[in-house]
């Protein structure tokens, strides 16, 4: 069985290429906007290449990052150097099913202790899990495991944001479809197509997108394919699994204004808090 990580280091070099393509940063100012209100550290779920985590640290937000894909940290602690963000943004390689951080000391016993630590060993006042990162983990006990592990290092009280992509199993199957082509790094660096298929797997509740990039620079052609899987999560599926774990939940969003939710919404976004 396929499990959610695996493509994520091929697709390192084209993340933000297509990203800019489809997203964009359509979503950075509404969780800019939330961990600025926070009141602490924050701590994001799959960084990966810094997309959120960069404007987040510009804007003053002391943030961890963590990833478990090499590749791409590689590039974001490349844009954190030239962005001069290292002391506000820290990434971390890790497994976000055992996340490792300690939990929040108690108030009471370690109040003087407290105020020497590093603001994240403190314990978190938000973590987020931006556009479908939760949605990587395939198996329901990866899922709980890091569930657990959110609510784990967060203070009492703070907040747990994650967005989900809408209606995975809405999305129509196809096969080698060219779904983007145009330059990286601008023209006179590498011109590159995205010919893409899409399958459902309905007895897993997956949806499997096989990516295949050409890219082509000068005389020279090479191709990368890899596949990437996600799994099948409903708002309110995902509501459930959360009051499970011990959230309560505080808003369910259709848009990046604070619309309600509903499920022909474009945007999928929970918020939660541990009590």
């Amino acid at each position: 069985m396929q499990q959610g990580y695996e493509g994520w280091d091929e697709y390192a070099p084209f993340y933000d290429w297509e990203n800019a393509r489809t997203l964009g940063r359509r979503d950075v100012a509404f969780w800019r906007n939330l961990a600025l209100h926070c009141g602490g550290p924050v701590l994001e779920l799959g960084c990966g290449t810094g997309r959120i985590s960069l404007p987040l640290g510009r804007a003053g937000v002391p943030l961890v990052g963590i990833d478990r894909s090499q590749p791409m940290l590689t590039r974001a602690h490349a844009r954190l150097r030239r962005a001069r963000l290292t002391r506000q943004v820290q990434l971390i390689r890790g497994d976000i099913r055992f996340l490792p951080f300690a939990p929040p000391p108690v108030a009471r016993a370690s109040r003087r202790r407290s105020s020497s630590l590093a603001a994240h060993e403190r314990g978190f006042s938000m973590v987020i899990a931006p556009y479908g990162l939760l949605q990587s983990l395939l198996r329901e006990r990866d899922l709980s495991a890091t569930l657990a592990e959110v609510r784990r290092v967060l203070r009492p009280g703070a907040a747990f944001g994650l967005e989900l992509v809408a209606d995975l199993p809405a999305w129509k199957e196809y096969r080698r479809r060219t779904s983007l082509t145009g330059w990286r790094n601008r023209p006179g660096g590498s011109h590159v197509t995205l010919v893409e298929t899409v399958r459902q797997d309905r007895a897993r509740r997956l949806t499997i997108f096989d990516q295949e990039f050409t890219e082509r620079r000068g005389g020279r052609r090479s191709v990368h394919r890899f596949s990437l899987s996600f799994r099948t999560l409903s708002v309110p599926d995902m509501a459930r699994r959360l009051h499970k774990a011990g959230f309560e939940v505080t808003a369910l969003l259709g848009d990046y204004r604070g619309g309600p939710w509903d499920p022909r919404a474009d945007v999928w976004v929970i918020l939660a808090r541990k009590p």
